[in-house]
């Protein structure tokens, strides 16, 4: 199936873990994005911010593996069935989603970011 990339050449990922069915987060990816998902079996995306593509769990060993990649009805987007390792959320939450639009948090924290990613930036 041929997936239909936005003008920046990306295609919107949606993450679910496959035993609970939770949404993890949503994320982006680029062709070798998806290609390095599909041949390693490990979540790959492109970060729109830092402009690079990344393995999830690279720096936290809180990686994703991959059961199936889905497509959408129009190709537009793309749903990746993960077993996750540890937390989803750099925030240390176990899924992106840990908030209402209120801002009230639904879900504690599973790990202690600023011991996980100590050194990041430095």
């Amino acid at each position: 199936m041929e997936i239909q990339f936005n003008d920046n050449g990306l295609v919107p990922v949606i993450v679910q873990e496959r035993r609970t069915r939770d949404v993890l987060m949503l994320a982006y990816a680029n062709a070798l994005a998806l290609e390095l998902t599909r041949t390693t079996g490990y979540a790959h995306y492109y970060s729109r911010s830092r402009q690079k593509l990344w393995k999830k769990g690279e720096e936290s060993g809180h990686v994703q593996r991959v059961c199936r990649i889905l497509v959408d009805c129009d190709a537009d987007a793309v749903l990746y069935e993960v077993e996750q390792v540890g937390a989803a959320c750099h925030t240390g939450h176990a899924s992106c989603f840990y908030r209402t639009a209120d801002g009230e948090e639904i879900a504690g924290m599973v790990f202690d970011p600023k011991k996980v990613y100590a050194n990041k930036g430095e």
